[in-house]
């Protein structure tokens, strides 16, 4: 069978299977299988399948995205999170789009703190929309921060995701991409993004107060206003400090910092007295079911890469890319088209197990052995997959902020609120691909 036949064949069934409704995991397990058969010779084949899948979670890089999302459920579930929102609502008094700023400002704590970006925008959702809505609050500007701010968890250390991103990537490049880079690598975009966030929301309100209509605050004393600050806030930098600090210091690798941020975690609930026994084992319950996702993705993904390769697709599809020529950044932007429309359609999990076996090979030929590069490659997807989250139809923070908002909000209003947020998203993405020190200034500082 030729290469052409043998991708259309796989991605083919994968389309076919999710189609029928079958969920991501199980798409691609049945595609595996029956591409096992077909090229990898039968009974053999689902043999040598199953130790493939097994060998690729047999990986103690992934460690720490457990421990990652265990960290979040913790904060959420045990309410820390909500008092640590509340406390940034109180420093915040005078400035136009006051909730949307503590949001906005609320959710970049939380995504230091947080693996998740559905748990970052339910909680915001949770914590912020109600009142902003009671206020007077456009949905636009009411919406729009929380889920803007929920996708940048996904650059922010700790995040799932980025372990994710670099694990794959690694299992099909030449060119191993540090966990511990790629978490460093996103916190300036990141925090980038934030500040342009507050900035579109400041400006815009300012022009359009209707937008987000002032209301008298209570007046509170200096110390009414930073004791919660010093109490609920200041204690979770912390545990950012005992996470990142401790590798980018080199005293630890991502999975000894995740268990030391874990443990701090676990410290800080029990000095607030908020964390109970049956607390904690719906935490790590509600972690457990994540991770065997995310782990069952990983295999799928892992042996569709081996499939693909060993069918001659990969080195075919290579081949017809190096005929046509393309140069470093024309490939880049053609990755980033390529993860802009599928983010459309499908989730940041899928899009990295149908892209990577083509993207990372490629990168291979085009960046060369910089491990540099290659951090700033993982950076550029990372923020194109981030774009996925807020793009209709099937954004997956559009449906999350559908479920925590009123009936009365249309989904098409949650589409508009998150469209200028991701229009920012997008020219912080063209800065980074324009200005590469962006995306790998705090590595080399390592």
């Amino acid at each position: 069978m030729d290469w052409i036949s043998a991708l259309v064949l796989m991605l083919g069934m994968i389309c076919a299977f999710m189609a029928l409704g079958l969920p991501v995991a199980f798409a691609f397990l049945l595609a595996n299988i029956a591409g096992a058969l077909i090229f990898l010779g039968g009974a053999a084949g689902l043999v040598s399948l199953m130790r493939g899948s097994m060998a690729s979670i047999a990986n103690f890089n992934l460690a720490p995205i457990p421990l990652f999302l265990l960290m979040g459920e913790i904060l959420l579930q045990t309410g820390i999170a909500f008092r640590a929102v509340d406390a940034i609502d109180r420093l915040i008094s005078r400035v136009p789009g006051r909730l949307s700023v503590v949001a906005v400002t609320g959710g970049t704590v939380f995504s230091a703190l947080s693996g998740s970006t559905i748990a970052t925008t339910a909680m915001l959702g949770q914590a912020l929309l109600p009142d902003m809505l009671k206020r007077g609050y456009h949905p636009t500007m009411a919406m729009g921060p929380i889920m803007a701010i929920g996708g940048v968890d996904m650059l922010i250390p700790p995040s799932a995701l980025t372990v994710l991103l670099a694990t794959l990537a690694s299992g099909v490049s030449k060119v191993k991409i540090s966990v511990a880079d790629l978490l460093i690598a996103g916190i300036l975009p990141g925090l980038i993004m934030s500040v342009l966030f507050i900035a579109y929301i400041v400006v815009r309100c300012r022009a359009n107060p209707a937008l987000a209509p002032a209301y008298e605050v209570k007046r509170l004393s200096a110390r009414e206003r930073w004791l919660p600050f010093f109490k609920y806030v200041v204690p979770l930098f912390l545990i950012f400090v005992v996470v990142m600090g401790s590798m980018f210091s080199g005293i630890a690798s991502p999975t000894d910092a995740a268990a030391l941020g874990c443990l701090a975690t676990v410290i800080l609930a029990l000095a607030y007295r908020a964390l109970r026994l049956r607390t904690l084992i719906d935490c790590l319950k509600g972690t457990a079911v994540v991770t065997t996702m995310i782990f069952f993705i990983i295999a799928a993904s892992t042996s569709f890469a081996q499939i693909l390769a060993f069918s001659g697709a990969t080195d075919g599809a290579l081949a017809a890319l190096g005929k046509v020529g393309l140069e470093k950044y024309t490939a880049i932007f053609v990755m980033i088209g390529v993860l802009l429309v599928l983010g459309c359609f499908m989730d940041q999990v899928s899009m990295m197990l149908l892209t990577l076996p083509f993207f990372m090979p490629l990168a291979n030929d085009l960046l060369g052995p910089s491990s540099f590069d290659h951090v700033w490659l993982g950076v550029i997807l990372l923020i194109s997959l981030q774009v996925g989250l807020l793009t209709p139809p099937f954004g997956l923070l559009l449906f999350v902020m559908k479920g925590v908002a009123p009936p009365e909000i249309s989904l098409r209003q949650v589409w508009a609120a998150a469209t200028p947020f991701t229009l920012i998203v997008l020219a912080v993405l063209l800065a980074i691909v324009a200005v590469p020190g962006l995306a790998t200034v705090l590595v080399r500082l390592m």
